[in-house]
């Protein structure tokens, strides 16, 4: 338990018996040494003065936003969440895509040399604390001309040592190193959280990409539909069965259906350069997808929202923020008390390079020194009070990233549970558009009396529609789960959790 600096410290005031048995003084000459501890001993009181940082948000701000069960989640649901999603999919290709991403992408390796820097630079912090030693040596060689022919040059020879010791009397610079420590916690947390996240927008992008390869197929479809229906158009107005407007009305058809296939074909090779951006491939859209979306067989289960607490990294990199906050509150407290240094120097200088490196000729001197900021305009307790309020800042800011936390975890399960219903209106959907378009080319085949181009040109509309919806839709699905995947935190596999 860390104990205040200030809890056992007494200042001396006026009237202690030694300084009262010293000789009397002219007060005009002389400022009594009562006075000139009052100014240090105020300002330590001012330290005092000042409360601690805080380490974690209040348990009960924490306890009281955080439900007991998710609202929107089944009962099923509430089961403990399993470690790694990538499998759930069924998809090798999908499998193989991510683990290539977290190997080669240009962002994930760069920021983990930033993790790296991280990690090196809390040896600077470390360093603090530990004594300073430093070396000098000198070789000189120097005329004084004075135009005569004996002027000979002469040499000098020197080295020295210095050292100095900051004491961490007050635990300064040990707060100051424990929140450098702690930013770098909360920089490996960063780091997972940028790793799952690339994961799951890596497998975005490969179901995006599947998605767009599955409505090109559709444009295709729906090409040769519209010319085979043109054909029978143009069949019955060549009989005088159909008007000339009908026509027309196919070939529009045709025509939509041929620049549909074209932006299809533009937004699946988009999404192709996308993924290979992210696996650290050249942008060429080359990348050939599956012909089929993967199949989602289950509902996942969402754990309890405590849970969450632990497996997000953004959260975890939040409490580590915090901590290093509440240091840095301590430390700029702390910078209100004296600090006490010790330094030391030793050396020799002589014209006989022997004697400059024998030690017995080596003088030395050690000294202490205490020094304390007497005035700054008000800027170190200002510092002080900053780092305070930071400290507040970053709670509440952990509480409302918490509450953003659960907000997506409630609101993918509740779209998971929406768009699974959607999916099984949509299925009758498009079986009744195909049967309705069926029926209609069918009628006007046969040339059924009340059958009209417009009947099957809407039918036909209809069917294409509901089928692109359904892919979209299962798309979609799919984008949520990964949310899901995203919002509960973990990893996207077992092996490499935590």
């Amino acid at each position: 338990m860390r104990t205040s600096p200030c809890q056992n410290w007494v200042p001396q005031g006026r009237g202690e018996p030694r300084l009262a048995r010293r000789a009397k003084r002219p007060e005009a000459a002389h400022v009594r040494l009562s006075s000139i501890l009052a100014i240090p001993a105020v300002l330590l009181l001012g330290a005092c003065g000042l409360p601690r940082g805080k380490d974690a948000p209040p348990s009960g701000l924490i306890s009281g936003v955080i439900p007991a069960f998710w609202q929107e989640a089944s009962k099923e649901q509430h089961n403990r969440i399993s470690t790694g999603w990538l499998p759930e999919f069924q998809d090798p290709q999908l499998s193989a895509l991510v683990r290539e991403a977290i190997a080669k992408n240009n962002d994930l390796r760069a920021a983990a040399y930033r993790l790296k820097a991280t990690r090196e630079n809390n040896i600077t912090a470390r360093a603090r604390r530990l004594p300073l030693l430093t070396t000098n040596t000198t070789a000189n060689r120097r005329l004084n001309g004075s135009g005569s022919s004996g002027d000979n040059p002469a040499s000098s020879y020197g080295m020295s040592f210095a050292t100095s010791w900051e004491i961490d009397v007050w635990g300064r610079l040990r707060d100051s190193e424990d929140a450098d420590l702690a930013d770098y916690r909360a920089a490996i947390a960063d780091y997972r959280g940028a790793r799952l996240s690339l994961a799951v927008n890596t497998a975005k992008a490969w179901i995006n990409l599947t998605e767009a390869q599955q409505q090109v197929d559709l444009a295709k479809q729906t090409l040769q539909d519209f010319k085979k229906s043109l054909s029978l158009i143009s069949r019955r107005h060549r009989e005088a069965l159909l008007r000339a407007v009908d026509v027309q009305f196919g070939r529009n058809n045709v025509a939509s259906a041929e620049r549909n296939l074209r932006s299809q074909v533009l937004r699946r090779d988009e999404a192709a350069r996308t993924l290979e951006l992210l696996l650290g491939r050249y942008p060429a859209g080359e990348l050939k997808a599956t012909p089929n979306l993967p199949t989602l067989r289950r509902q996942i289960p969402a754990g309890l929202p405590s849970e969450l607490l632990n497996r997000r990294p953004d959260l975890a990199a939040g409490r580590e923020r915090i901590y290093a906050s509440a240091r840095r509150a301590d430390t700029a407290r702390k910078s209100l008390l004296p600090s006490l240094r010790l330094t030391g120097s030793a050396g020799n200088g002589s014209s006989d390079l022997r004697r400059a490196l024998d030690p017995s000729f080596l003088t030395w001197s050690i000294a202490s020194s205490v020094a304390q900021t007497i005035y700054q305009g008000g800027a170190p307790s200002a510092a002080a009070r900053a780092a305070l309020e930071l400290n507040k800042a970053a709670i509440y800011g952990y509480v409302q990233n918490t509450l953003q936390a659960l907000r997506e975890v409630e609101s993918a399960l509740q779209v998971d549970l929406s768009l699974r219903e959607q999916e099984g209106f949509l299925l009758i959907e498009v079986d009744q558009a195909s049967k309705a378009q069926e029926a209609a080319e069918r009628d006007l085949g046969l040339g059924i009396e009340g059958s009209s181009v417009l009947e099957i040109l809407e039918s036909q509309r209809r069917a294409v529609n509901a089928r692109g919806s359904l892919i979209r839709l299962r798309n979609q699905r799919l984008q949520n789960r990964l949310n899901l995947h995203l919002a509960l935190g973990g990893d996207y596999d077992s092996s490499v959790e935590n």
